[in-house]
C-alpha cells in the first residue's frame, strides 16, 4: 500500500462564516481564506490548531458535489485527506486495494491547484488523495 501524510481533515459544514467564528472560538487560526472552488461548487476555508489542519466546505450552490451530503450529515467530518509524493502510483494502488474513485483527479484551487482525487472505501468511507508536488 501507499505510503501516505495527513493533510487535513475536511469537515463539512452549512455556513462557512458561523463555522468560522466558532472553530476560531475554539482556538483555531485561519490559514487562508474563504476560496470558491468552481469545480465542485463548493467554499473552502483552511484552519489550524495545535498544527492540526481543518478544511471547512460548504456548498456554494443546490448542486454543489457536497449539497446531498449536507442534507444527510449536517455540520460534520466526512473526509481525511492523504498527501502524497507520488499520485499516479498511490491512486493506482488505492484502486487495486478497494478503493472506488468517485471523480476523476482535477486540480484543487484552495490547493495551488495542485491534482487531487476523492475515493470510497466500504469500510472507512471517503478519502481524498493529493498531489504532494506543486508544479509551476
Amino acid at each position: 500500500m501507499p505510503t501516505l501524510k495527513i493533510h487535513h481533515i475536511g469537515y463539512l459544514v452549512k455556513k462557512t462564516d458561523s463555522a468560522i467564528h466558532s472553530f476560531t472560538d475554539l482556538g483555531y487560526k485561519i490559514v487562508q481564506d474563504t476560496v470558491y472552488d468552481n469545480i465542485r461548487k463548493v467554499n473552502i476555508c483552511f484552519l489550524q490548531k495545535d498544527g492540526y489542519l481543518i478544511e471547512l466546505v460548504s456548498p456554494a450552490s443546490g448542486d454543489s458535489v457536497v449539497a446531498g451530503l449536507l442534507k444527510r450529515y449536517k455540520n460534520a467530518p466526512y473526509h481525511i485527506c492523504y498527501e502524497t509524493d507520488d499520485f499516479e502510483a498511490d491512486y493506482q494502488a488505492l484502486l487495486t486495494g478497494g478503493f472506488t474513485a468517485i471523480d476523476t483527479p482535477a486540480p484543487a484551487p484552495a490547493l495551488q491547484n495542485r491534482k487531487v482525487v476523492f475515493l470510497m472505501s466500504a469500510s472507512m468511507g471517503m478519502i481524498e488523495l493529493l498531489d504532494g508536488t506543486i508544479s509551476g
